[in-house]
């Protein structure tokens, strides 16, 4: 678990790379970004920017050249605002929450295709034996005197042990 001081750091990292996203960095390959995650190593001397783009392969590309292109500017901008005696290493890596998210979604939505056309062919379907094929604590009573052996009631009467 992070100390409270790097998750702090951590997040004024997040805005300040933010803030030059938005207003500094003029790269025309840079696409509609959020920075979505910051994590710092214990010692915060590397930090890693995580961040998604709003588009296809092609706005990822080239939004990926643009963020390499400007790591130098932004973390001279982050070692001015933070003031620490080291500047973290920034490491700009693509958010793979959103496309993992986006697969579980899809994986759901066919697991309830599946289900649906189940239920469609159970409506007119019928047991192929009974209903509750588990034996019940009743039932094994009346197994009980379903097993016992008929007694005929002239033997009965010449042996009464019987």
């Amino acid at each position: 678990m992070p100390s409270p001081r790097v998750l702090k750091l951590a997040d004024q990292i997040k805005g300040i790379v933010a803030t030059m996203l938005e207003r500094r960095v003029k790269d025309p390959r840079l696409g509609f970004v959020t920075v979505t995650d910051v994590r710092l190593t214990g010692d915060s001397r590397e930090a890693t920017v995580f961040y998604t783009v709003l588009g296809g392969d092609a706005d990822h590309a080239g939004t990926a050249a643009a963020l390499q292109s400007a790591t130098g500017l932004i973390r001279s901008q982050v070692g001015k605002q933070l003031g620490l005696r080291f500047t973290p290493m920034l490491a700009f890596v693509p958010d793979v929450v959103p496309e993992s998210a986006r697969q579980l979604d899809d994986a759901l939505a066919a697991a309830r295709e599946v289900d649906a056309r189940v239920a469609q062919v159970a409506v007119g379907a019928s047991y192929a034996g009974d209903a509750d094929p588990y034996k019940h604590p009743d039932d094994e009573d009346e197994d009980a005197e379903d097993d016992a052996e008929p007694v005929d009631e002239d033997e009965q009467e010449r042996d009464p042990a019987r």
